[in-house]
Formats: structure tokens, sequence, C-alpha cells
């Protein structure tokens, strides 16, 4: 199965599914192939690059500024003293002094970027120097304040505060605070709280912490989903460190604690960060959707997948498979998301196991995985994909069975999008004509398109003559209910025309005898009352009336 699925092109190295930092953990396509870990550490370093030249640019402003400001300062102190050949100077003077006027308020404007208010000129005698390290200091501490996550900053009383300046400016506050609380919010609320109260003190401060930072995420609306992402890992972070000093290096303690605030956190922000305005992941949902659909002429055969789909075992885990992959966009929570990508990883390795009598095997994995997708064409896939990377635990991503899974699913949908004739071993007009629906594959095996495609291979042919064999099979079985079929439709047809003339000659034999025996009917004779009695002889007689003299 491994030679054909390499030649099919479907086979993927399971190095390749490690980080490319060769640390050792899952890599992921939308992290360019690196870990979350050594994907935020990149990241962490490329934005400190960043924040470095933003400030370094915001120290070279002030110092023009100041420059600019020392010169006209001096040039106002001193004026020319006019000369006589110096008469004709003066509009080029003045045009010099339009000029510098004209830069420090570009200065001034560009300064204003930076820094929340506006300097004062410097006293008379006051130390120059000192002024400007005091002023460099302040414009570094509004930078600092610019890349410094709200919900570190501030308690929760700010955030609300701000939420309500924002108000007053005109903003709406965010969906995810301002929305009436769903039953599934409600029932995830009030576990949560059941779940601290075994923690105590901890407990409360647990949930201090993460309502502030639900509170901070509502006044980050217009934030971009890298940094929605970047704010979650790291109250994850920093919630993970603290709970580890907590528990004392027990990490199965630390792990649940962390299930249930990743799941509590991210069923109240759900609708604010998944598939957000910001990011392209809705207009992918549908590329991908329509690319799975022009794909579905694709068969088992073609993908080389292990799995007999005649066998009614296979048949259910497959059907399992597909609705557990389709559950996955019902799902709020990641963890959720993950679990249902894991039930039907299991489905497909447990149809694989029954059709081969043994294990199931990486290579084996893949190309059923692509198949399942394919039949299952699940909705908004790219968005659930882009939700698990940006806010799961990235422990859960990094090791274990999710993760492992969770890779696959991702080389999966890299490689239905990349799917082209040679991946199929099929030439390109071939392919074209498939995708544009003007053949079928399924219709044209019958033509020996198959045969001849395996022995340009120059593989074995012993599955694909299994295959001959079996269509062959079916269609003389086709054949015979065909001929059965009219067997029957002509003895129906001769019921039908013996059941009209048996009526017709029922109706002339019944009309025959009535006309032979005409039936006549005669008027029942006149009875007294009692004429039916037959014990009349046994009845006394009949009273005779009696007269009485008066």
């Amino acid at each position: 199965m491994s030679q054909r699925t390499e030649r099919r092109g479907i086979h993927v190295d399971q190095s390749e599914l490690l980080c490319k930092k060769g640390c050792g953990y899952y890599g992921n396509a939308a992290w360019q192939g690196l870990c979350s870990k050594c994907w935020r550490e990149e990241y962490q370093r490329a934005r400190q690059k960043q924040i470095q030249d933003d400030w370094a640019l915001a120290e070279k402003l002030q110092r023009e500024e100041e420059a600019a400001y020392a010169s006209i300062q001096g040039a106002q102190s001193t004026p020319p003293q006019a000369q006589p050949g110096q008469a004709s100077l003066g509009p080029f003077s003045k045009f010099e002094e339009k000029k510098t006027n004209e830069k420090m308020r570009k200065v001034t404007t560009v300064k204003k970027f930076f820094s929340p208010s506006s300097r004062t000129a410097p006293k008379k005698g006051r130390n120059v120097s000192t002024n400007t390290k005091r002023e460099n200091e302040k414009s570094l501490r509004d930078w600092r304040g610019i890349f410094t996550p709200s919900w570190e900053m501030g308690s929760p009383t700010e955030a609300l505060v701000a939420r309500l300046r924002e108000a007053q400016e005109g903003k709406t506050p965010s969906p995810s605070i301002s929305r009436q609380s769903s039953m599934e919010t409600d029932r995830v609320s009030r576990d949560f709280v059941d779940f601290l109260k075994n923690l105590q003190k901890p407990g409360r401060e647990i949930h201090k912490q993460c309502r502030a930072f639900i509170e901070s995420m509502g006044n980050k609306k217009d934030l971009g989903a890298d940094e929605l992402s970047e704010c979650v890992q790291d109250f994850y972070q920093n919630m993970s460190d603290r709970l580890m000093s907590h528990f004392k290096g027990s990490s199965e303690s630390v792990e649940r604690v962390m299930d249930q605030v990743e799941k509590y956190i991210m069923t109240r922000l759900y609708k604010s960060v998944f598939c957000p305005e910001t990011t392209d992941d809705e207009k992918k949902d549908l590329a991908t959707q329509n690319r799975i659909r022009a794909l579905h002429w694709v068969t088992i055969e073609m993908l080389c997948v292990s799995m007999e789909e005649e066998i009614p075992e296979v048949s259910d885990n497959v059907v399992k498979a597909i609705t557990d992959v389709i559950e996955m966009d019902s799902k709020r929570v990641p963890r959720d998301k993950l679990a249902c990508i894991t039930r039907c990883s299991k489905h497909i390795f447990s149809a694989i196991k029954i059709t081969k009598n043994e294990p199931a095997s990486a290579d084996d994995f893949l190309p059923a995985l692509i198949y399942i997708v394919l039949k299952a064409n699940p909705p908004r896939l790219q968005s659930n994909i882009q939700y698990i990377t940006r806010f799961c635990n990235p422990s859960r991503l990094m090791t274990g069975e999710d993760g492992y899974y969770f890779t696959n699913l991702c080389c999966a949908v890299a490689f239905i999008e990349k799917l082209d004739a040679q991946s199929l071993n099929l030439s390109p007009e071939e392919f074209e004509r498939y995708m544009s629906g003007q053949a079928s594959p399924r219709r044209n095996d019958s033509e020996g398109g198959w045969p001849q495609t395996a022995q340009a291979l120059g593989g074995t042919t012993t599955t694909t003559n299994h295959v001959l064999t079996e269509l062959h099979h079916n269609l003389e079985l086709l054949s015979g209910l065909s001929s059965r079929q009219e067997k029957l439709m002509e003895a129906a047809q001769s019921l039908q025309s013996d059941l009209v003339s048996w009526q017709e000659n029922v109706q002339h034999e019944v009309q025959g005898i009535l006309e032979k025996y005409p039936l006549e009917i005669r008027p029942p004779a006149a009875s007294a009352i009692d004429a039916d009695n037959v014990e009349n002889d046994r009845l006394p007689p009949p009273l005779t009336p009696q007269v009485f003299a008066g």
C-alpha cells in the first residue's frame, strides 16, 4: 500500500509533519511549518525588532524637532544686521525662514502620532540635554503603552471605563460583551464556577483573571486575528506558569485547569474571534468548498484507499467518520473541535483495520482521510482549522494524538487544494474533462481506461484486475436482472390482458343467465300478525267482553 501511495503522490513522510526547527513537536502549515512554540518565538522576535525600529524612529523625529526648534530660537535671538551689500538677500532669507517653519510644523505633526500630548518649549537657562533625556523616556513609555496588552495594564474597572469612553465616542460595543448570554454560555459559566470551587482561593483568583481578560478582549475588536491570537496565547502562557508554581509542577492538574479555562474563555469569545471580518477566512471557506465539489468524481481507487465499503462494518465507520468531521463546525471550544477530528481519525483506522485484517499504517491513513474530507465536504473547514490554530492550547497541537491527527488534516486539505492530474495518474485532458463534468470515470471504467493506466505505471495490476473482474461480474448481474425484468413485464402485461378478458367473459355469462332465467319478484301474501306463531293452539281463548247491568 505504501508503494502505491507514494506512486500516486499522496505519500507524506512523517518527518514532514514535524517542526522545521527540529524541536520534535508537530508543525503546522499556518505557522510556516513550525510548531506553536517556535512560531511564537519567531513572532515575538520579529515584533520586538519592529518595536525597536519604531522607537528608533521616534527618537530620530524628536532629535530633528529639537534641532529645528533650537535653530529657530537661535535665529530669533540674533537677528541679522542689514548691510548695504546684502539688501538683495532679504527675499531669500524670508524664503529660508518660511521653509524652516514649514519643516517644523511637519515634524510636530508627525510627532503627535507618537506622543499623546505636545511638549512645551524649554525654559530659558534650563539644561537642554536633561530635558531631551526626560522627553525620550516619556516617549518610550508611551510606546510601551501602545504595545502592552491592555489586560496586563489595567483592571476590569479600567477596561469598563475604556469601553464606556468608546461608547461615548460613537463606537458600538463588542458583540461578545453586549449580546445576551445564551443557554450554552450560562451552562459553561456555571460549570466553570463549580469546578473552581474545589480550588478555593486559587479558584477565585483564576475566575477573576479570566473575567478581566474577557473584559479586555471586548476592547480589542479592531485588532487583527493574529493580534487576538497573540493575546489569548499570552494569557494561556501566563496562566499556565502561575498554575505550575501553585501545583508545584503537577502537569496533570495544570492541564485539567487549563482545559476548563480554555472552555470558559473561548465559549464567551467565540462569536467575536471565529472567522473575524478582518481576515479572509470566509473567502477561503468558499474556495475550499467549491474545490471539493469540483472533485466529486474522485473515486476511492484513485486515492488507493485501503477500505472496502461493501463490508457493513467498514461502511458504518465511514459514515461515523464523515459525521464527526461535519460535527466539528457545531463546537465552540477548540478542544471539542479537536475531539471531533480525533474521533473521525479513529473511525478511519478502524475501517482500514477491518479491511486489511491488520493495524493500519500512516501511509494508509492519509489517503483515507483525504477521501473522507472529499465525501463530507465539511462546512467552514478553513475557518475551523484557523480557529483551532489560533486559539487552541498550544500543548495540544504540539504533541499527542490530537496534534498528530490535526496535522494530518491540514496536510489533507493542502493536498486537496493542490490536487492535479499527476497526483491521480491521469492525463491533463482526462483531468480537465472530469473537472468540467464532460466525463465521469465511473462510466469510462468499462472502456479500459484503468488497465492502460496500470500498464503505463509498470507496476502490479492485481488490484486493478480484481476491480475489473468485479466490474464485469456486476455488469453480468445487471444484464441478467434486465432480462428478468423484461420477462416480468411481459408476464404482467399478459396477466393484465387475461384479467380484462375474464371480466368480459363473466359479464357475458351473467347476462346470458339473466336472459334465460328472468328474475320475477312476487309481492308477499298478507297474513295475520300471529300467523307465523306455531304455538297458537296452546294459548288460552281470547277474553269475551261481558256486559253488567247497572
